[in-house]
């Protein structure tokens, strides 16, 4: 069986330019990798082709005519995925179309009874390797589809939903695919080669406006030690390639694994190898031990997920008082030369203007290298999207383009959406100021932090002087904000669900 499939190319500039940052997309390549070795199956990362879909796409389905094309989105994703849905089936009507991912696994009883339900035949919800596999074979004749938990497939026009599985033996998945069934390349971070790869999945932590839960439940499972380093070996050595994004949704959650990764890691003597992970400040502020192992081992940027600067806010996110925390967890990582990634959330129910400074102020004075700050977003399914939606404070509950974390979709019990949104812009200015990289990030980077410092914030510097005596504050915010809402349309799916 011939077999496509696809990641989004939505991308979400939060921190720099959309195309500061191109990964490939682990599930699909994951996914790809466990089907049996007997298909042919091609993975397509849409990210690095985000100029010309409609004719890429068409191209190269003409090309390999697959039997069956999967697709992966997350919410946010979702509107462009429909229309590639569509498309796809324009294209070659009679080709079968599985969606995966979060948004599946959130939202499957909505998409089964949509509009767009026409031009899916399958779903695959929460970890896809197992039921994905074994569609194929039910698809071949070899298996029965009613019998793969966590699939929902078409009876009589309609979709039946299985019961959900149980979670996955990570010993028995196979490496993702890197090789040149990947059908696309060029990712990075910045100016260096980046590839993406997991040591766990799962988180135990009790955030109530994440998702995660909703995947693989309250659990936390690491892969075997033997199966890291031979993921780590496939990129080092035979993708040649330096930079690695851990995917786990918090690293850190057991100290002692993350110690003994790092002897092994150490052990084996990479060389130039860098590592950028996702960890939970606590823990980083109570096991020193491990950073320093975590900086000897390669772990150069690290993204700590503050929250907020407010007690209140951080009990509503039910994240517990990590303030202090937060600020021993980078002092933690800068001793040892880590690069910290500080994430903040803003627009908590009772925020005013003034809490928006504030919480700019204490991720400014925590010394965090640089910032990964969003508004609270009310993503389907969560905890606190129920809240808000009981308070009234939900603006926008339907239109998912705008949940990735840069809109304003509630306000508080202080500020409008518009209000919210303004401030949030204009505060990330006024108090964080221009981006000024620490000797350590320079270390890391000196090619385009040179370019960024020596060049492109001279000239921005000038523009936007420019742009602000022409336009003043509120004149270049509605500027920026057509800007980013023209970052993820694509012109050429335009009118295509017409």
């Amino acid at each position: 069986m011939k077999i496509v499939l696809f990641s989004m190319p939505d991308a979400a500039p939060v921190v720099m330019h959309e195309s500061a940052f191109h990964m490939p997309n682990l599930g699909i390549a994951s996914i790809g990798a466990n089907i049996d070795a007997k298909n042919e199956v091609r993975i397509i990362d849409l990210v690095r082709k985000r100029r010309h879909l409609r004719r890429y796409i068409t191209r190269i389905l003409l090309k390999i005519r697959p039997d069956l094309v999967g697709l992966s989105s997350m919410t946010w994703q979702y509107a462009t995925c429909v229309k590639l849905m569509k498309l796809i089936k324009t294209v070659l009507p009679r080709v079968k179309v599985v969606l995966g991912g979060y948004h599946a696994t959130l939202m499957y009883e909505e998409i089964a009874s949509g509009f767009e339900a026409q031009w899916l035949d399958f779903l695959v919800r929460g970890e896809g390797e197992a039921a994905f596999k074994r569609l194929v074979r039910a698809i071949s004749g070899e298996d029965t589809m009613s019998s793969i938990p966590s699939l929902s497939y078409k009876k009589n026009g309609e979709f039946i939903h299985n019961p959900k599985g149980e979670l996955l033996d990570l010993s028995r998945l196979k490496l993702p695919i890197r090789d040149k069934r990947r059908l696309t390349w060029g990712y990075h971070i910045m100016n260096h080669k980046s590839e993406v790869m997991e040591t766990s999945r799962g988180c135990t932590r009790n955030c109530n406006f994440c998702s995660i839960r909703h995947m693989y439940g309250r659990s936390f499972r690491p892969f075997p030690l033997k199966r890291i380093l031979a993921d780590v070996d496939d990129i080092y050595f035979k993708r040649k390639v330096r930079w690695i994004f851990v995917s786990d949704d918090n690293f850190v959650l057991n100290p002692e694994r993350v110690i003994a990764l790092c002897d092994a890691i150490i052990k084996r003597g990479y060389r130039h190898l860098t590592f950028v992970v996702q960890a939970d400040c606590a823990t980083m502020a109570g096991n020193e031990k491990m950073v320093k192992k975590m900086a000897l081992a390669g772990f150069r940027s690290v993204f700590l997920g503050m929250e907020n600067a407010s007690k209140k806010n951080l009990q509503a996110a039910r994240k517990g008082n990590i303030l202090d925390a937060s600020r021993r967890a980078v002092q933690n990582c800068h001793k040892y030369g880590i690069m910290v990634v500080g994430g903040m959330i803003f627009g908590f129910p009772d925020d005013g203007e003034q809490e928006i400074i504030e919480n700019y102020r204490f991720l400014k004075q925590t010394g965090a290298d640089t910032a990964y700050c969003q508004i609270l977003t009310p993503y389907p399914k969560t905890e606190i999207r129920q809240e808000l939606l009981d308070q009234g404070l939900v603006t926008n509950a339907s239109d998912y383009t705008r949940y990735n974390g840069m809109w304003a979709n509630v306000r508080t019990r202080k500020l409008d959406a518009e209000t919210l949104q303004y401030l949030f812009w204009r505060h990330q200015q006024t108090v964080m100021g221009w981006w000024e990289p620490s000797d350590r990030i320079q270390a890391q980077g000196r090619l385009w932090t040179g370019i960024w410092m020596h060049l492109l914030k001279p000239v921005m510097k000038v523009v936007i002087r420019r742009s602000h005596r022409k336009y003043g504050w509120h004149g270049r915010f509605q500027r920026e904000m057509e800007h980013r809402a023209s970052v993820n349309r694509f012109r050429d799916l335009d009118g295509i669900l017409k």
